[in-house]
């Protein structure tokens, strides 16, 4: 029971990575509060998976809406007492636009999305962690920005590179009161962000053999490394960009 007795927050919540997190993470022990946008899918997540045990709260939203990620804490120290650590997962991929033809909403979605929420999420959340005595912080990067980008990814890849910078600046921020914050960087997943590569076979083919695995990761896969960075079993790791992309980013063939 890896995070037994724990309260964890996880956005991005509904589908994808963030589903299996949820069902994995409850599974460990955990108590959580669950985000997205879609609120049907999350209502249905938590009575799959929580059975009227009362140890899943639900609070729809957008994780760029201002207050959001306050009301997600707060949530937690009210139902739950407080607040040991969030896997902050949500995020967006972008029209696939060369960077000269980026239109600014577009970027500045993005920016928003895939960095700002995230400093607001952890603006939010170090102080419950520090009135906790301590925690831990895991935001879904991407090897996109970090070893590679893919023609057409430029707002993606920025966002995603200015997430590490700030995860690295978490963990030098507030290692001294035993939080940790670290970057997790998935490979191809077959979600719904990885558009129709699940049902394609040229698409799916192409994208698994950018891998040395050759195959795309299962969200079970990445929310198990997820688990792992939250608990602790991780408690000397902080300020890494952990990969976790079966071998795409050594992989030329």
């Amino acid at each position: 029971m890896l995070l037994k007795d724990k309260t964890i927050i996880i956005t991005g919540a509904s589908s994808g990575i963030g589903a299996a997190a949820a069902q994995i993470f409850a599974a460990e022990g955990a108590r959580l509060v669950i985000s997205a946008r879609r609120e049907d899918r999350l209502t249905d997540l938590a009575a799959r998976i929580d059975q009227g045990a009362g140890r899943i709260a639900v609070l729809a939203g957008d994780v760029t809406a201002p207050g959001h990620a306050e009301a997600l804490v707060t949530l937690a120290q009210d139902r739950f007492g407080g607040l040991d650590g969030a896997f902050n997962n949500a995020g967006q991929t972008g029209s696939g636009a060369r960077v000269h033809e980026i239109a600014d909403a577009e970027w500045q979605q993005l920016i928003a999305t895939n960095l700002t929420a995230a400093f607001m999420a952890a603006r939010a959340q170090v102080p419950a962690l520090l009135a906790r005595g301590g925690g831990a912080l895991v935001f879904t990067g991407s090897f996109i920005g970090h070893t590679a980008v893919l023609p057409g990814m430029g707002s993606y890849a920025a966002a995603k590179a200015g997430l590490i910078g700030l995860v690295q600046a978490l963990a030098v921020d507030y290692g001294p009161q035993r939080i940790r914050a670290n970057a997790l960087l998935p490979g191809g997943t077959l979600t719904e962000m990885a558009g129709d590569a699940a049902t394609n076979p040229e698409t799916g083919g192409f994208i698994s053999g950018l891998h040395a695995l050759k195959r795309m990761a299962e969200p079970a896969e990445i929310a198990r490394a997820a688990l792992f960075l939250l608990s602790d079993h991780a408690s000397f790791i902080t300020g890494s960009a952990m990969l976790a992309d079966g071998g795409n980013s050594i992989c030329k063939v």
